[in-house]
């Protein structure tokens, strides 16, 4: 095969890969998801503080959260049921979308001080909202994209979600200084419009597979389908422990300027500025190099990558107080961090079965948060108990065993490295992906035993793009 026919290493291919209609879809959804997230957050923090509510009213506000940690609970009624207008997809959408435009004007005309626990039931409303439409805008993406245009849609979703966080972060917080927080409220309520015409305007996924028949095939057959692959449990521990490290350190990076003696400006300046737009190329630069390497071989590349940024902050924690170094260790963390997420995200998305897409890839979405939200929380003791150099060091080395267990999936990405070519290959590990003839991924598993078994035994007619 020449370099000319590989779609991994052809220009042209790569363009437009990265500049068509889904992948402009697929950033708009990315910033109508990612906009909701710190309205119940920081931006609610601050407003609250601002108020004078008490800070212990303010911690118990985090819990406003557990829907994104549990969105799959209900997300195989999303799976099931199509409601009359729209399509499957884009019918639940459209709605969650006015629901969640609506509860965010609701906390707006609300007030922190007389009404901290009706704020806190509406910011409740926001995340269960919010975190419904990310069930379905990541069925959608996965159906919507074609096999080898996981990385970059997974890299372009990634920009449109930071960028929704910036606009509801940065600029809400700036707007609330002249407007007001209920103004502000009301305005990015206003701001999700962008995803409602994005959502009339987007095409309906074409996947001929039926929905489940009933809401108990709904609930049941996603896991048992999932759990009967092979390496299943293999899988499921990998996504907990990918991440982990990077994971770890994020969670204490902030006391840890604190303590070399940097300020809340010199912190905030430099990782709003090194950061964000590190984590923007980031995404961007893994999506172009996952369409180059494949899902595998890019995991490793920024697995590694992920793990030499952590050991910056050891580094920098030998080094003490340095504006410059900080700059880097921000810059080159967020850098590949954003990579990391791009190929995460792709590797996750990889593995769903397109008739209950948004039931596994909400399993899995959630169970990649275990480390954020329960994991880190004992972080703090450790540092506490080892010292800055070490608990990074520690940090380091903790993401060692997901690499070791990234060596189990190679047989599969050898081959689904290969079969972007070829759509419509089953694998081992993965959700069937025919819909194609045999005879038009002949090339792709010629000579792969496992390959052919896995193809034998598990061929389904699931009319996948």
């Amino acid at each position: 095969m020449t370099s000319q026919q590989n779609p991994r290493l052809n220009f042209k291919g790569l363009m437009a890969a990265c500049f068509n209609r889904r992948m402009l879809v697929t950033f708009v959804m990315g910033f109508s998801s990612g906009m909701p997230l710190l309205l119940t957050i920081s931006v609610l923090q601050v407003w609250m503080r601002q108020e004078g509510v008490d800070l212990s009213t303010i911690g118990m506000m985090a819990l406003v959260g557990l829907p994104y940690t549990l969105k799959f609970v209900w997300a195989p009624f999303l799976d099931r049921f199509t409601l009359p207008f729209l399509g499957r997809r884009r019918g639940w959408l459209l709605l969650i979308q006015l629901l969640l435009a609506f509860s965010i004007a609701s906390l707006g005309l609300s007030d922190p001080a007389s009404s901290p626990w009706l704020i806190a039931f509406l910011a409740l409303l926001v995340t269960f909202f919010s975190a419904s439409q990310d069930i379905v805008i990541d069925a959608y993406r996965r159906e919507h994209l074609h096999e080898n245009e996981l990385g970059m849609g997974s890299s372009l979703y990634v920009y449109g979600y930071r960028t929704g966080m910036l606009l509801a972060s940065g600029g809400g917080l700036i707007l609330a200084d002249s407007i007001g927080f209920a103004a502000v409220y009301m305005l990015m309520g206003l701001c999700m419009g962008i995803g409602m015409v994005t959502t009339l305007m987007a095409p309906e996924p074409q996947v001929t597979a039926p929905p489940p028949s009933s809401l108990k095939a709904a609930v049941v057959e996603p896991f048992k389908e999932y759990f009967t692959r092979d390496s299943a449990w293999t899988i499921l521990l990998f996504i907990l422990l990918y991440k982990l490290g990077d994971t770890l350190a994020s969670a204490m990076t902030s006391p840890f300027y604190v303590d070399l003696g940097f300020s809340s400006e010199e912190i905030g300046y430099t990782v709003k500025f090194f950061g964000f737009w590190a984590t923007l190329i980031g995404a961007f630069l893994g999506g172009a190099l996952i369409i180059r390497l494949g899902i595998y071989r890019a995991l490793w590349l920024f697995g590694i990558l992920q793990m030499a940024s952590t050991a910056g902050f050891a580094l920098l924690a030998e080094v003490g107080y340095n504006l410059n170094m900080l700059a880097a260790v921000i810059g080159f963390e967020n850098l590949t961090a954003g990579m990391g997420t791009a190929a995460y995200m792709a590797f996750m998305a990889s593995l769903t079965d397109k008739r209950f897409t948004a039931t596994q890839y909400a399993l899995l979405t959630s169970l990649m948060g275990v480390p954020r939200t329960l994991i880190s929380a004992p972080s703090g003791f450790l540092a506490e108990a080892v010292g800055w150099t070490e608990f990074f060091i520690l940090c380091t080395l903790i993401a060692l065993p997901g690499l070791w267990l990234l060596r189990h999936f190679s047989d599969w990405h050898s081959h689904s490295d290969q079969e972007q070519q070829y759509s419509g290959t089953d694998n081992k590990y993965s959700a069937s992906d025919t819909g194609q003839p045999m005879a038009d991924n002949k090339h792709a598993i010629k000579n792969n035993s496992s390959v052919k078994n896995a193809v034998n035994s598990g061929r389904r007619s699931q009319g996948y793009d």
